[in-house]
């Protein structure tokens, strides 16, 4: 892919501060996705107990499932409000603030007492806790991909960009094996009577880490010279939605698929293996820590080699996988054998990471800079509540109606197709990279480019 950018993004800062940046974005992101991750793996094994009594377990896993989509549905709240301050007064105060929402309210999750302890203000109060924890992942995502694309060289942008997008599996490895570890060391009533909440209180440990990593990064040259032009945007939530109508149309649809995906099976399989194949709790954990594993490596490696090949090809390749897979993988495990089941979601979570790793880079380069973390952080919130917010809820409801793999795979083969869709309505990064991204929407042929209703140069 040629990148011929005219724009201050032509000159990159020099190899530490973009290494620097590459770290941030990651780490940080892994520990609020952390923070994540451990609620939507107790939400699958422990909430409906704790918080959600009730004589049939599907109810109670549907109501913890419930709390698990809030999280979701917040998330564009927190993109309209850090998205839109990300781009007025900086990436880098933003991404400070989310990451200090998130782990507060991860903190207190876990001291939070039980239904038989407080009664019904126990759920009440985890939902709202839960609302906090997407309004600061729905803050976070688009920064944090600024964080290490802007730093870095425009044509490895997608190797760049997959900083922050490895972050929720390796959050999501970091949670799986501390709770792994919980299972194995505590009794399956202590793990349930207090052992999740070691995971939780853990988060305040984790947060200072990352709060003392993101304050000693500079702002990104590219915020740096909307600074110094004057270009930063007035109102740039009005204008992303009047100015980049098929952008954020073709960035909402590219996230369906893999986010319903990664639901599937990092989320509901621990569900799945437990009460349909009948494996124990830390073998469906296990397999789940090995998928995690790979993504760490796949994920980078799939977003450098976007930038070698199409992105948006190579994307819409791996979302007709996604929607083939699960066909295969259901009858494959249907006998209970665990090196299968492992072996499914390793592949599984290899096809997540075709998409993931050059998701970042695909869904900024939608945007001109100057409306970059807006438009990122809309498309990545609003996608999340029509897919991996209800995607959990919609799996255990139909498998309890059903009865049969067959209504799953058929969803998801659904997503691959919104998927493939949103990617034909997007644009290379070599258009990206054309335009002169710090144009104010009144005089350039940038935006308009972005936002008007011709095809995109493919």
């Amino acid at each position: 892919m040629n990148h011929t950018s005219t724009s201050t993004e032509q000159s990159p800062p020099g190899g530490s501060a973009v290494r620097r940046a590459f770290f941030a974005s990651l780490t940080g992101t892994a520990l609020e996705w952390y923070d994540f991750a451990i609620y939507s793996v107790a939400a699958a094994l422990v909430f409906g107990e704790v918080f959600f009594p009730s004589e049939d377990p599907a109810t109670g896993t549907l109501l913890a499932f419930s709390t698990y989509a809030v999280g979701y549905v917040s998330r564009p709240l927190g993109g309209f409000v850090f998205g839109r301050l990300g781009d007025k007064i900086g990436r880098k105060k933003v991404l400070i603030a989310t990451l200090v929402l998130i782990g507060v309210a991860t903190l207190f999750i876990g001291l939070l007492p039980s239904y038989a302890t407080i009664g019904v203000t126990a759920p009440i109060v985890l939902v709202i806790l839960r609302f906090a924890q997407g309004v600061g992942v729905g803050g976070e995502w688009g920064g944090a991909v600024l964080l290490s694309s802007e730093f870095g060289d425009p044509r490895r942008r997608g190797f760049y960009a997959s900083a922050a997008q490895v972050g929720p599996p390796a959050g999501n490895l970091l949670a799986n094996g501390v709770l792994a570890a919980l299972g194995i060391l505590l009794t399956d009533e202590q793990f349930v009577s207090w052992g999740w909440r070691v995971a939780f209180l853990l988060s305040g440990v984790l947060v200072v880490f990352g709060l003392w990593i993101r304050t000693k990064l500079e702002e990104t040259p590219v915020f740096q010279a909307m600074e110094a032009e004057e270009k930063r945007p007035e109102a740039p939530i009005r204008e992303v939605f009047t100015t980049h109508p098929r952008a954020l149309a073709a960035a909402i649809l590219s996230r369906i698929a893999p986010d319903v995906l990664y639901a599937l099976f990092t989320v509901f399989v621990l569900t799945y293996a437990t009460g349909e194949l009948g494996m124990s709790r830390g073998s469906a954990l296990a397999a789940v820590l090995i998928g995690s594993t790979f993504q760490i490596f796949l994920i980078p490696l799939a977003g450098a080699l976007s930038d070698r090949v199409n992105r948006r090809l190579l994307y819409g390749i791996s979302a007709a996988a996604a929607g083939v897979w699960p066909f295969l993988f259901f009858p494959l495990t249907s006998g209970g054998s665990w090196p299968l089941l492992a072996a499914g979601v390793v592949v599984a979570l290899a096809i997540h990471s075709l998409m993931y790793g050059p998701q970042a880079a695909f869904i900024s380069e939608q945007f001109s800079p100057r409306l970059r973390y807006t438009g990122s952080s809309l498309a990545y919130t609003l996608a999340g509540v029509v897919g991996g917010a209800v995607a959990p809820l919609l799996f255990t409801a139909l498998l309890d109606a059903y009865h049969s793999w067959v209504p799953l795979a058929l969803y998801i083969a659904i997503t691959a197709v919104v998927t493939i869709g949103g990617v034909w309505l997007g644009r290379d990064g070599a258009d990206a990279d054309q335009e002169e991204p710090l144009t104010p929407p009144a005089g350039g042929a940038a935006v308009a480019s972005v936002g008007s209703d011709e095809a995109p140069t493919r």
